[in-house]
């Protein structure tokens, strides 16, 4: 294997493996990412980590301080079932750290669920099990760009439109959807995903059953923000039926069935919201002793 080649990333299977990771002597520290690719397994999440783990590879790569201390390299399932086997490895992707001397510790293997797979925090955790230090370039991406610049042509060609009639602007019950979307969005967790980059869900490799919501309560798949989006907005939709039955001074039995629904939705989503904590929180319902 040429390690002064312009590759960023060295696919092995068992017997590089074993011949330049495994056997001793080394004085270089090795990255491994253990994924599997194959259309046929299915694994969405490793292509995801994947385009991640290019990113900081090539960052390295191609950076003014890149030396013959560090390296990266991918070990593919169908390409290397033995080395998993002699792991005893079980799920993927996993990210490894192979030290110069000695054998890998627990803080070697890179903590994906908490932390999510985001290029960067692989960065900060190569930094602190080899003290090389990768600054992380991206590619340019403009699609948010584009994404603004199309909103803002929309909303733009709105106002043109309807400039002789803009008492909509004034509408508060329009604003009022705008700002319970933006409180969904920030209190479901889309800022924690676009920071830390979780996968969407965890399928279990031994039985194929996906997971939804993860059971620590450091971290989130994205499904998981989702649903818990969708259990708020419901919660919050009962309150304003609730609110409706109240303050209307329609029919009685009309406003019997408005607030029936309301607690229906609240007392209903409100449950499963708790289960949902109860499930990420092991110890709720939280216990206090007072002296």
């Amino acid at each position: 294997m040429e390690w002064s080649s312009r590759r960023s990333i060295f696919r092995m299977n068992g017997d590089k493996f074993r011949k330049f990771i495994k056997a001793p002597p080394r004085n270089y520290s090795m990255i491994v990412m253990f994924t599997a690719l194959q259309p046929q397994r299915q694994c969405s999440v490793c292509r995801q980590a994947n385009e991640e783990y290019q990113i900081l590879a090539n960052s390295w790569r191609y950076s003014s301080a890149f030396c013959n201390k560090l390296f990266f390299s991918m070990v593919d399932y169908d390409e290397g079932s033995d080395v998993f086997q002699q792991l005893n490895m079980n799920s993927a992707p996993t990210f490894m750290h192979f030290p110069p001397k000695g054998r890998p510790k627990r803080a070697d293997t890179f903590d994906l669920q908490r932390i999510g797979f985001a290029a960067e925090q692989l960065a900060k955790w190569i930094a602190d099990r080899t003290d090389v230090h990768i600054r992380v370039f991206r590619p340019p991406n403009y699609s948010g760009t584009i994404a603004l610049a199309l909103l803002v042509s929309l909303v733009g060609g709105l106002l043109y439109l309807r400039r002789n009639n803009l008492e909509f602007i004034y509408n508060k019950t329009g604003w009022a959807m705008v700002s319970l979307c933006i409180v969904f969005a920030m209190t479901s967790g889309q800022m924690w995903n676009h920071i830390r980059g979780p996968p969407y869900a965890h399928k279990n490799p031994h039985n194929g059953q996906v997971s939804y919501i993860h059971g620590s309560s450091q971290a989130q798949f994205v499904a998981e923000s989702h649903i818990i989006l969708v259990l708020n907005a419901a919660i919050t939709m009962g309150m304003v039926l609730l609110n409706e039955a109240a303050t209307s001074k329609g029919d009685v039995g009309k406003r019997r069935i408005i607030c029936l629904v309301g607690l229906g939705l609240v007392v209903f989503f409100f449950s499963f919201l708790l289960s949902i904590f109860r499930s990420k929180y092991h110890g709720y319902p939280y216990s206090f002793l007072i002296k």
